[in-house]
């Protein structure tokens, strides 16, 4: 009676990121074998996580109109409005010290070197109809800019305006005038609806018309006094929003797509650097 050898049993694999785990899956990149948790759907069978993710650097990622990330949810025009609202509440809370604290005003920017107030200036409001006005502006065409500009961009848009309008303040307004209010930041959004709806071909005549009711009512407490209880619009801060918003998004609108992120980063900086150095010659100014 004869016996034939024993063959060596096959060796069974294991995924090469879990040792304990055995499988007869490999990726289809690879060749490396894959448990369940490890397997990504790929065109054809399954790939590894790392294979995956290799893929997908190679990937073209979609972006809005403007060059920006896609936005999913306009974050950032919903958390300006959960500031706005939670510095009206402590406005509110506090009888108004935060207003001080926090408001637009010449003297107390250049006397107490308090800079900031150029910028918290444009989180406060006077009154419920002030902040449901700006608030709704806000809200109305803050997430439609968002998407078109993506996050980062719109933020420079909004902050870039708000900014422009107090430093036309700061160089106009008498030294002791307090001012608060998103509206310079609201105008520049108006601006940049306009310069979006220019850049697209869209008609923009509803735009021009908004913009115009709007500058009518802030110069129409000058024309009749008392026509808001005594409460006057800062015209500088309207106009200053305005027109840093219009030259600001007519820098991301029409940036070309060759060297779109450079130049919109390039325009953003330079425009910050011009309303700084506005301020600086106002304030030494204020020192003669």
């Amino acid at each position: 009676m004869t016996s034939q050898p024993s063959q060596p049993s096959e060796t069974v694999p294991t995924c090469y990121r879990h040792n304990d785990r055995e499988t007869w899956v490999r990726c289809q990149r690879c060749n490396r074998p894959i448990c369940p948790d490890c397997m990504q759907n790929a065109s054809v069978g399954f790939q590894c996580p790392e294979c995956v993710a290799q893929g997908n650097k190679s990937v073209r990622q979609a972006r809005s109109t403007f060059g920006g990330a896609v936005v999913a949810k306009p974050v950032v025009t919903y958390t300006i409005l959960g500031l706005i609202a939670l510095m009206f509440a402590g406005q509110y809370l506090t009888n108004d010290r935060l207003t001080a604290e926090l408001a637009m005003n010449p003297l107390a920017v250049v006397g107490l070197g308090q800079y900031y107030r150029l910028i918290t200036s444009a989180f406060l409001h006077f009154g419920f109809i002030h902040i449901l006005f700006n608030g709704y502006a806000l809200w109305a065409i803050g997430p439609y800019l968002e998407r078109a500009f993506g996050h980062w961009r719109f933020a420079a848009l909004y902050l870039l305006s708000a900014l422009g309008g107090s430093t036309l303040a700061y160089w106009l307004d008498a030294p002791n005038t307090w001012s608060v209010g998103a509206s310079g930041a609201v105008y520049g959004l108006f601006a940049a609806v306009f310069v979006v709806g220019r850049k697209l071909n869209m008609d923009v005549r509803g735009v021009v018309v908004l913009i115009a009711i709007n500058l009518a009512i802030t110069f129409l407490p000058w024309i009749i006094p008392g026509v808001f209880g005594g409460t006057m619009l800062s015209w500088t801060a309207h106009l200053g929003g305005l027109a840093t918003g219009a030259v600001v998004s007519a820098a991301l609108a029409y940036a070309p797509k060759k060297s779109r992120s450079l130049v919109q980063v390039a325009a953003i900086v330079g425009v910050l650097a011009v309303l700084v150095i506005l301020v600086a010659i106002r304030s030494a100014q204020f020192s003669l």
